[in-house]
């Protein structure tokens, strides 16, 4: 499957306004970022996949004063599939209230939806390890 141009930036446009509605505390409109049962895979934090708009919804509310401050997304790469679903790879960048900062990798599944691209499926990684843990083989 080839995406138009059109498509790529609509999609680009969707990852980026994660880090708007959540910094600026719009959580009433993650439905326009995720499918109605959107996974949220944050299970290398330690935590049970959230399922479900409201359960992303909860979570931010539950986290409170401990979510960052701002969140910043690069380095967005799209990958189209043959069935229709589009693979999305970008890093994430959070900053504390305090000032320091934390790096995600962002795996995301997207759809094409009657209300335009959705983000179907997200998995948290967290980049805590240079060269992705990998080490010299000589």
């Amino acid at each position: 499957m080839s995406l138009a141009l059109e498509d790529r930036l609509a999609i680009t446009e969707l990852i980026s306004l994660h880090g708007h509605l959540v910094d600026d505390g719009s959580l009433d409109r993650l439905d326009e970022l995720f499918t109605p049962d959107v996974v949220y895979d944050v299970t290398e934090f330690g935590q049970e996949p959230l399922v479900g708009v409201a359960a992303i919804r909860e979570a931010a509310w539950a986290l409170g004063a401990a979510n960052p401050v701002a969140h910043h997304v690069t380095n967005v790469v799209i990958t189209a599939s043959a069935d229709g679903r589009v693979r999305v790879r970008s890093k994430g960048l959070g900053v504390q209230a305090d000032g320091s900062c934390g790096s995600v990798s962002y795996d995301d599944t997207v759809v094409r939806t009657p209300d335009g691209w959705r983000i179907d499926h997200r998995k948290l990684s967290p980049r805590r390890t240079p060269l992705g843990g990998l080490t010299s083989a000589g």
